[in-house]
């Protein structure tokens, strides 16, 4: 019975060790600290399920009963697991957990007490094993390798992510419209759409962004940053694919073929406009007067005329319109580029006649 009692005991002291160096709540690109608190309970909840699986298992080979505490918590587990029951609740944001220790270590978060520090630039953790995770960063250190092409990486999660690349998998599945993704961070993403949830907000102006992404994008507007420039002709973008945009004018590459048509785009979004045309899909309909349209665009300008707006100004004379291209149809007026058109259409009336 001591025996059991000893091995019960290195079971238990395992653990902590795997908690202290496996737990990966740094919060690093998209997936913020309390998503990493998450990722890392189910990972250790389904850990911990399979130790007791394993426990149970080998003080069954023996003659010996298992202690009666440590059966009963691996069986209250199992069952948690089964059921779904999570009976440890946080008051402060509803989160709820199957073990208790794993909702101490969530109340950690709340606490604000971040008692280790990195010696080498001072970032805080609640966490030690967040700390492990980050110094990765200063030593480069990419434990995590993918057999198939040998990329590495800092932290399994995003080996998980990337070796479905390579099997094409997507087990994140959104419920309300069945759309699927590689990663559950970007099903969360996903998922604001139908929320409505925007958390990232411009300090500047108060608009809002489902992603903190395009938040930064959205700031380079205020700065009027630019950062991405063509090697050739020095023109100077807000975005990377922008450029890359930008770079198919100087090689002529036009990589988005229609397989319906054989028309070519050199954006994707220009494809999937295109690609309207042939299903004879509206997507955006006038609750005035009914009309549909395939572009936004179209539907925009249609829409002033029932509002009236008129928000393209011709700085010359003061001339408004509804759209940009009549603007410029406008502004030959004032350049002369009406004029000589005029010209030459009255010199071949002339010629034709005689």
């Amino acid at each position: 019975m001591a025996f059991i009692k000893e091995e019960s005991e290195d079971m238990r002291i395992e653990e902590t060790f795997r908690v202290k160096h496996e737990d990966p709540e740094e919060q690093t690109d998209l997936m913020p600290l309390k998503e990493e608190s998450q990722h890392f309970n189910e990972m250790e909840e389904k850990n911990h399920y399979e130790k007791c699986h394993d426990f149970m298992a080998r003080e069954i080979s023996f003659t010996y009963s298992p202690t009666q505490k440590t059966q009963t918590r691996c069986v209250e587990f199992q069952m948690r697991v089964h059921t779904g029951e999570k009976p440890y609740a946080c008051q402060q944001c509803g989160k709820r957990f199957i073990r208790k220790d794993k909702f101490k270590v969530h109340m950690k978060m709340h606490s604000g007490k971040k008692p280790f520090t990195c010696k080498q630039c001072g970032k805080s953790f609640s966490l030690r094993g967040n700390l492990n995770i980050h110094m990765r960063i200063h030593t480069g250190e990419k434990p995590f390798v993918c057999s198939q092409c040998g990329k590495s990486f800092k932290q399994k999660k995003y080996l998980n992510a990337h070796v479905t690349i390579h099997t094409g998998e997507k087990p994140y599945t959104c419920k309300l419209c069945g759309k699927s993704y590689k990663r559950n961070e970007n099903l969360k993403i996903h998922m604001r759409i139908h929320t409505g949830e925007k958390p990232y907000t411009c300090k500047l102006c108060g608009k809002s962004f489902t992603q903190k992404e395009n938040l930064k994008i959205h700031t380079g507007n205020h700065t009027g940053e630019k950062p991405f420039k063509c090697s050739q002709c020095g023109k100077s973008f807000k975005q990377k694919k922008y450029l890359n945009g930008h770079m198919t004018i100087h090689t002529g590459e036009k990589p988005f073929d229609c397989d319906q048509c054989e028309k070519s785009f050199r954006y994707k979004a220009q494809l999937d406009l295109h690609m309207r045309s042939h299903s004879g899909e509206n997507c955006f309909i006038c609750q005035q007067c009914g009309k549909s349209f395939s572009h936004r665009g179209n539907f925009e300008n249609h829409m002033r005329i029932h509002t009236g707006e008129k928000p393209f100004t011709c700085q010359e004379c003061g001339k408004s319109f509804t759209n940009k291209g009549n603007l410029k149809i406008h502004m030959r007026v004032h350049t002369g580029e009406k004029a000589l058109q005029s010209s030459y259409t009255t010199e071949f009336s002339n010629k034709k006649r005689s």
